[in-house]
């Protein structure tokens, strides 16, 4: 098993669940309905693929294939890109700060990285030999 993979996802999981709790209890001090939005969309894509992850280290078990770890890397880089840039708009925007241009592309990249994880995943799932 890929242990980094299942300790990331674990943390992962668990710090969303924490980031969900501010957001739904004290984040709206300090940006609008807008801003707790798109805070609950890093919180959800962070949680899912942080399950992505659990599951890409089970699946290590199971398949041994180079596309599992460009799986789990895939579903880790999403989570930092995606979640992590939306993550830091809110944050500017809750210190009503100009948010930098430069994280902006940042979230659809992360999302590019989402989908490359799981079609790399599914391509490791069909090319594996194993039941």
């Amino acid at each position: 098993m890929r242990k980094s993979f299942l300790v990331s996802g674990i943390i992962c999981a668990a710090l969303a669940v924490a980031f969900g709790a501010f957001g739904a209890h004290g984040l709206k001090k300090w940006v609008d309905i807008e801003g707790i939005d798109v805070f609950k969309t890093a919180v959800q894509y962070q949680f899912y693929h942080a399950l992505a992850l659990i599951l890409t280290a089970i699946l290590s078990q199971k398949i041994s294939d180079l596309k599992i770890k460009w799986a789990g890397n895939f579903f880790l880089g999403g989570i930092i890109l995606f979640s992590g840039s939306l993550y830091a708009i809110t944050l500017f925007k809750a210190m009503e700060l100009s948010v930098p241009k430069l994280l902006f592309p940042l979230t659809p990249l992360g999302g590019v990285f989402f989908i490359c994880g799981w079609f790399v995943l599914l391509f490791a799932v069909l090319k594996s030999d194993k039941q």
